[in-house]
């Protein structure tokens, strides 16, 4: 049977990064889903994800549709890992002080599955106590944090905030997973 993987994907300019890794957990055949925050597609429009994973994107968490689950509860009780990258300040303050007033959030407060947390921000951001706080806060709560990179941001300046490598990403799902995707 196919691993599922719940992928949450926060406003951050690293999201555009995400395409690669949701393409490549998809050709390992592990069914991926993709929930974005309503900044996230102000970055990169949810038809990418939906192509690459061949499954509907969820942003609204009111969205009008014939299907009478409860979206959110649905997606997280289907995950094998839930994956949150990039990673926002925001995302992560939300998380940790139980904060659900959109769809990621939501669905990562009603999953039981392992969670991974993938930071990504500007690097005085990623320093700010309150946002090294509530990283610490996730890792007591037992998520994995996959820590940010040192490099040149977007913005132009140099330090801790890039996204890890997708490589580095796609390794430690895999990990949790037992790497044991049968359909492969």
């Amino acid at each position: 049977m196919k691993k599922n993987i719940l992928i949450g994907i926060s406003g951050g300019i690293a999201c555009y990064k995400i395409a690669s890794l949701v393409n490549y957990l998809n050709n390992k055949d592990y069914n991926v889903n993709v929930v974005m925050t309503e900044h996230a597609t102000n970055f990169v429009a949810p038809l990418t994800f939906e192509t690459l994973s061949h499954n509907k994107v969820v942003v609204d968490m009111f969205e009008k549709n014939l299907n009478t689950t409860v979206k959110h509860i649905e997606l997280a009780q289907n995950a094998d890992v839930f994956v949150i990258a990039p990673a926002t300040a925001n995302i992560i303050g939300k998380i940790a002080n139980g904060i659900a007033d959109d769809m990621l959030s939501t669905c990562v407060l009603a999953t039981k599955a392992p969670v991974i947390v993938a930071p990504a921000m500007n690097c005085n951001m990623y320093e700010n106590k309150i946002v090294q706080n509530n990283i610490e806060k996730l890792k007591n709560f037992g998520y994995t944090i996959i820590d940010s990179e040192y490099g040149k941001l977007a913005c132009g300046d140099y330090g801790k905030g890039k996204l890890a490598d997708i490589k580095k990403i796609s390794s430690v799902i895999e990990e949790i997973l037992g790497d044991k995707n049968e359909e492969n």
